[in-house]
Protein backbone atom coordinates (compact mmCIF):
# COMPACT_ATOMS: atom_id res chain seq x y z
CA UNK A 1 0.00 0.00 0.00
CA UNK A 2 1.47 3.47 -1.27
CA UNK A 3 -0.27 5.63 1.10
CA UNK A 4 -3.85 6.11 1.43
CA UNK A 5 -5.93 7.44 -1.62
CA UNK A 6 -8.89 9.41 -2.21
CA UNK A 7 -11.79 7.73 -0.12
CA UNK A 8 -14.53 6.57 -3.16
CA UNK A 9 -18.09 8.00 -3.88
CA UNK A 10 -19.59 4.63 -4.08
CA UNK A 11 -18.12 4.53 -0.22
CA UNK A 12 -19.90 7.07 0.52
CA UNK A 13 -22.63 5.91 -0.96
CA UNK A 14 -22.37 2.97 1.39
CA UNK A 15 -21.91 5.01 4.58
CA UNK A 16 -24.92 7.28 3.82
CA UNK A 17 -27.12 3.96 3.38
CA UNK A 18 -25.82 2.69 6.92
CA UNK A 19 -26.50 6.11 8.25
CA UNK A 20 -30.00 5.78 6.79
CA UNK A 21 -30.93 2.17 7.60
CA UNK A 22 -29.23 1.31 10.56
CA UNK A 23 -31.41 3.89 12.51
CA UNK A 24 -34.39 2.84 10.50
CA UNK A 25 -34.07 -0.79 10.89
CA UNK A 26 -33.72 -0.54 15.30
CA UNK A 27 -36.07 2.47 15.63
CA UNK A 28 -39.08 1.68 13.95
CA UNK A 29 -41.97 0.09 15.52
CA UNK A 30 -43.14 -2.97 13.48
CA UNK A 31 -41.66 -4.87 10.79
CA UNK A 32 -39.00 -3.29 9.09
CA UNK A 33 -36.29 -5.33 8.43
CA UNK A 34 -37.81 -7.04 5.38
CA UNK A 35 -37.14 -3.94 3.58
CA UNK A 36 -34.71 -2.57 5.46
CA UNK A 37 -31.93 -5.14 5.50
CA UNK A 38 -30.77 -5.21 2.15
CA UNK A 39 -29.82 -1.49 2.17
CA UNK A 40 -28.19 -1.40 5.31
CA UNK A 41 -26.11 -4.41 3.72
CA UNK A 42 -25.69 -2.56 0.43
CA UNK A 43 -24.40 0.04 2.49
CA UNK A 44 -21.50 -2.37 4.37
CA UNK A 45 -20.55 -3.54 1.15
CA UNK A 46 -19.89 -0.82 -0.75
CA UNK A 47 -18.62 0.65 2.63
CA UNK A 48 -15.87 -2.12 2.90
CA UNK A 49 -14.94 -1.76 -1.11
CA UNK A 50 -14.63 2.18 -0.86
CA UNK A 51 -12.27 1.44 2.17
CA UNK A 52 -10.54 -1.10 -0.06
CA UNK A 53 -10.19 1.16 -2.57
CA UNK A 54 -9.07 3.65 0.04
CA UNK A 55 -6.04 1.56 1.08
CA UNK A 56 -4.84 -0.50 -1.86
CA UNK A 57 -6.45 1.46 -5.01
CA UNK A 58 -8.45 -1.83 -6.51
CA UNK A 59 -11.49 -3.06 -5.09
CA UNK A 60 -13.81 -6.09 -6.22
CA UNK A 61 -16.30 -3.92 -7.60
CA UNK A 62 -14.00 -1.24 -9.52
CA UNK A 63 -11.55 -4.21 -10.73
CA UNK A 64 -14.99 -5.79 -12.45
CA UNK A 65 -18.52 -4.29 -12.18
CA UNK A 66 -20.22 -7.10 -13.45
CA UNK A 67 -18.24 -9.48 -11.27
CA UNK A 68 -19.22 -7.38 -8.34
CA UNK A 69 -23.24 -8.35 -9.37
CA UNK A 70 -22.51 -11.63 -9.97
CA UNK A 71 -21.37 -11.87 -6.46
CA UNK A 72 -24.57 -11.27 -4.99
CA UNK A 73 -26.38 -13.47 -8.17
CA UNK A 74 -24.09 -16.02 -6.59
CA UNK A 75 -24.64 -15.42 -2.86
CA UNK A 76 -28.79 -16.10 -2.74
CA UNK A 77 -28.37 -19.59 -4.15
CA UNK A 78 -25.32 -20.12 -1.82
CA UNK A 79 -27.43 -19.09 1.49
CA UNK A 80 -30.39 -21.31 0.74
CA UNK A 81 -28.36 -24.31 0.69
CA UNK A 82 -27.69 -23.65 4.52
CA UNK A 83 -31.28 -22.95 4.96
CA UNK A 84 -31.66 -26.38 3.81
CA UNK A 85 -29.70 -28.11 5.90
CA UNK A 86 -31.09 -25.81 8.45
CA UNK A 87 -34.66 -27.67 8.01
CA UNK A 88 -32.70 -30.62 9.19
CA UNK A 89 -30.56 -28.81 12.13
CA UNK A 90 -33.15 -26.03 13.17
CA UNK A 91 -30.33 -23.86 14.46
CA UNK A 92 -31.98 -20.95 13.52
CA UNK A 93 -35.46 -20.08 12.91
CA UNK A 94 -36.69 -16.02 11.49
CA UNK A 95 -38.67 -14.76 14.25
CA UNK A 96 -41.58 -13.08 12.44
CA UNK A 97 -41.40 -15.05 9.43
CA UNK A 98 -45.28 -16.30 9.99
CA UNK A 99 -46.22 -12.53 8.58
CA UNK A 100 -45.60 -13.69 4.78
CA UNK A 101 -46.65 -15.84 2.88
CA UNK A 102 -44.19 -18.16 1.79
CA UNK A 103 -44.15 -16.72 -1.86
CA UNK A 104 -43.26 -12.92 -0.29
CA UNK A 105 -40.31 -14.78 1.80
CA UNK A 106 -39.14 -16.17 -0.66
CA UNK A 107 -38.67 -13.15 -2.45
CA UNK A 108 -37.63 -10.85 0.42
CA UNK A 109 -34.95 -13.84 1.81
CA UNK A 110 -33.20 -14.49 -1.54
CA UNK A 111 -32.85 -10.18 -1.83
CA UNK A 112 -31.37 -10.09 1.61
CA UNK A 113 -29.40 -13.33 1.00
CA UNK A 114 -27.91 -12.11 -2.15
CA UNK A 115 -25.95 -9.91 0.63
CA UNK A 116 -23.53 -12.48 2.15
CA UNK A 117 -21.04 -13.31 0.05
CA UNK A 118 -20.23 -9.50 -1.31
CA UNK A 119 -19.64 -8.65 2.69
CA UNK A 120 -17.84 -11.36 3.02
CA UNK A 121 -15.58 -11.25 -0.16
CA UNK A 122 -15.12 -7.63 0.54
CA UNK A 123 -14.58 -7.37 3.86
CA UNK A 124 -11.79 -10.11 3.29
CA UNK A 125 -10.51 -8.07 0.41
CA UNK A 126 -10.06 -5.08 2.99
CA UNK A 127 -8.26 -7.06 5.98
CA UNK A 128 -5.77 -8.39 3.43
CA UNK A 129 -4.73 -4.74 3.05
CA UNK A 130 -3.59 -4.80 6.18
CA UNK A 131 0.00 -5.87 7.60
CA UNK A 132 -0.90 -8.48 10.03
CA UNK A 133 -1.96 -10.87 7.15
CA UNK A 134 1.20 -10.90 6.03
CA UNK A 135 2.40 -13.05 9.13
CA UNK A 136 0.63 -15.95 7.94
CA UNK A 137 2.63 -16.13 4.24
CA UNK A 138 4.71 -18.98 5.65
CA UNK A 139 2.79 -21.60 7.29
CA UNK A 140 2.10 -25.71 6.97
CA UNK A 141 1.61 -26.87 3.13
CA UNK A 142 -0.69 -29.05 1.98
CA UNK A 143 -0.71 -30.49 -1.76
CA UNK A 144 -3.62 -30.12 -3.66
CA UNK A 145 -2.75 -34.28 -4.44
CA UNK A 146 -4.97 -37.18 -5.47
CA UNK A 147 -4.45 -37.93 -1.94
CA UNK A 148 -5.94 -35.14 -0.37
CA UNK A 149 -8.86 -34.84 -2.45
CA UNK A 150 -9.50 -38.42 -1.52
CA UNK A 151 -9.12 -37.30 1.96
CA UNK A 152 -10.70 -33.82 1.51
CA UNK A 153 -13.93 -36.25 -0.07
CA UNK A 154 -14.28 -39.16 2.69
CA UNK A 155 -13.92 -36.23 5.42
CA UNK A 156 -16.35 -34.26 3.95
CA UNK A 157 -19.30 -37.49 3.18
CA UNK A 158 -18.70 -38.67 6.86
CA UNK A 159 -19.08 -35.31 8.49
CA UNK A 160 -22.49 -34.13 6.08
CA UNK A 161 -23.76 -38.17 7.02
CA UNK A 162 -22.95 -37.88 10.82
CA UNK A 163 -24.78 -34.14 10.85
CA UNK A 164 -28.06 -35.79 8.62
CA UNK A 165 -27.76 -38.31 10.98
CA UNK A 166 -27.70 -37.19 14.23
CA UNK A 167 -27.99 -33.69 14.22
CA UNK A 168 -28.45 -32.82 17.70
CA UNK A 169 -24.50 -33.99 18.35
CA UNK A 170 -23.24 -33.56 15.00
CA UNK A 171 -24.52 -29.70 13.82
CA UNK A 172 -20.90 -28.08 13.81
CA UNK A 173 -20.08 -30.53 10.98
CA UNK A 174 -22.46 -28.15 8.72
CA UNK A 175 -19.89 -25.31 8.66
CA UNK A 176 -16.88 -27.98 7.91
CA UNK A 177 -18.45 -30.53 5.68
CA UNK A 178 -19.51 -28.30 2.67
CA UNK A 179 -15.87 -27.17 2.42
CA UNK A 180 -13.74 -30.38 2.13
CA UNK A 181 -16.74 -32.03 -0.10
CA UNK A 182 -16.81 -28.80 -2.78
CA UNK A 183 -13.04 -28.44 -2.52
CA UNK A 184 -12.57 -31.45 -3.31
CA UNK A 185 -14.69 -31.10 -6.12
CA UNK A 186 -12.85 -28.12 -7.15
CA UNK A 187 -9.64 -29.75 -7.33
CA UNK A 188 -10.80 -32.40 -9.79
CA UNK A 189 -12.18 -29.71 -11.92
CA UNK A 190 -9.21 -28.04 -12.39
CA UNK A 191 -11.45 -25.15 -10.28
CA UNK A 192 -8.91 -22.36 -8.44
CA UNK A 193 -9.18 -23.81 -4.34
CA UNK A 194 -7.24 -22.50 -1.31
CA UNK A 195 -4.81 -24.97 -1.48
CA UNK A 196 -3.36 -23.32 -4.52
CA UNK A 197 -1.44 -20.81 -1.69
CA UNK A 198 -1.85 -23.64 0.85
CA UNK A 199 0.90 -26.03 -1.42
CA UNK A 200 3.11 -23.39 -0.72
CA UNK A 201 2.59 -22.78 2.93
CA UNK A 202 0.79 -19.18 2.05
CA UNK A 203 -1.88 -18.94 4.11
CA UNK A 204 -2.89 -15.32 3.93
CA UNK A 205 -5.59 -15.58 1.56
CA UNK A 206 -7.06 -18.19 4.43
CA UNK A 207 -6.29 -15.21 7.05
CA UNK A 208 -8.56 -12.67 5.23
CA UNK A 209 -11.02 -14.97 5.15
CA UNK A 210 -11.23 -15.04 8.43
CA UNK A 211 -10.74 -11.84 9.24
CA UNK A 212 -13.16 -10.47 6.54
CA UNK A 213 -15.76 -13.25 7.93
CA UNK A 214 -15.30 -11.52 11.58
CA UNK A 215 -16.08 -7.95 10.65
CA UNK A 216 -19.10 -9.25 8.68
CA UNK A 217 -20.28 -11.19 11.49
CA UNK A 218 -19.82 -8.78 14.43
CA UNK A 219 -22.75 -6.32 12.09
CA UNK A 220 -24.90 -8.99 11.37
CA UNK A 221 -25.56 -9.94 14.88
CA UNK A 222 -25.41 -6.78 16.21
CA UNK A 223 -27.81 -5.29 13.51
CA UNK A 224 -29.79 -8.36 13.57
CA UNK A 225 -29.92 -7.98 17.59
CA UNK A 226 -32.86 -5.32 17.73
CA UNK A 227 -34.07 -5.85 14.34
CA UNK A 228 -37.64 -7.33 13.40
CA UNK A 229 -38.18 -9.78 11.64
CA UNK A 230 -34.70 -10.91 13.25
CA UNK A 231 -33.19 -15.01 13.32
CA UNK A 232 -32.98 -16.33 16.61
CA UNK A 233 -30.75 -19.33 17.45
CA UNK A 234 -31.59 -22.78 19.38
CA UNK A 235 -28.13 -24.58 19.09
CA UNK A 236 -27.72 -27.75 21.03
CA UNK A 237 -25.12 -27.59 24.38
CA UNK A 238 -23.36 -24.36 23.80
CA UNK A 239 -26.60 -21.51 23.28
CA UNK A 240 -25.00 -19.41 26.74
CA UNK A 241 -22.42 -16.77 26.65
CA UNK A 242 -24.35 -15.08 24.19
CA UNK A 243 -23.02 -11.80 21.87
CA UNK A 244 -26.30 -10.42 20.84
CA UNK A 245 -27.95 -13.16 19.52
CA UNK A 246 -25.03 -15.47 18.53
CA UNK A 247 -23.30 -17.77 21.14
CA UNK A 248 -20.16 -17.07 21.92
CA UNK A 249 -18.70 -20.42 20.47
CA UNK A 250 -20.83 -20.21 17.57
CA UNK A 251 -18.46 -16.95 16.22
CA UNK A 252 -15.99 -19.87 15.71
CA UNK A 253 -18.35 -21.59 12.84
CA UNK A 254 -17.98 -18.28 11.03
CA UNK A 255 -14.21 -19.16 9.91
CA UNK A 256 -14.98 -22.57 8.00
CA UNK A 257 -18.18 -20.91 6.65
CA UNK A 258 -15.69 -18.37 4.80
CA UNK A 259 -13.79 -21.43 3.79
CA UNK A 260 -17.07 -22.88 2.11
CA UNK A 261 -18.18 -19.65 0.54
CA UNK A 262 -14.83 -19.24 -0.95
CA UNK A 263 -14.87 -23.18 -2.33
CA UNK A 264 -18.96 -22.23 -3.44
CA UNK A 265 -18.35 -19.47 -5.33
CA UNK A 266 -15.33 -20.91 -7.45
CA UNK A 267 -17.15 -24.07 -8.00
CA UNK A 268 -19.97 -21.78 -9.49
CA UNK A 269 -16.98 -20.05 -11.44
CA UNK A 270 -15.70 -23.60 -13.26
CA UNK A 271 -19.16 -24.47 -14.11
CA UNK A 272 -19.24 -20.96 -16.09
CA UNK A 273 -16.50 -21.57 -17.32
CA UNK A 274 -13.50 -19.73 -15.33
CA UNK A 275 -11.72 -22.04 -13.70
CA UNK A 276 -8.85 -20.43 -12.53
CA UNK A 277 -10.79 -17.42 -11.47
CA UNK A 278 -8.55 -14.61 -10.50
CA UNK A 279 -11.04 -11.92 -9.56
CA UNK A 280 -11.22 -12.17 -6.08
CA UNK A 281 -7.75 -11.12 -4.88
CA UNK A 282 -7.38 -11.66 -1.12
CA UNK A 283 -4.18 -10.42 -0.91
CA UNK A 284 -3.10 -6.85 -1.34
Amino acid sequence: MKGLRRFPSHGWLGLGLIAVFWPLNWLLEGPRTHWGFFPLWLGFCLTVDGLTVWRKGDSLLRRNSRRYIGLFLVSAPGWWLFELFNARLKNWYYDGRELFTDLEYGVLASIAFSTVIPAVFGAAELMGTFDWVRRFRRGPSIRPSARTQRTFFLLGGSMMALMLLWPRYFFPFLWLSLYFLVEALNMRLGNRTLLDDLQRGDWRAVAALWGGVLLAAFFWEMWNYFSYPKWIYTVPFVNFWHIFEMPLLGYGGYLPFSLELFALYHLVMGLLGDRRSTYLKLVA
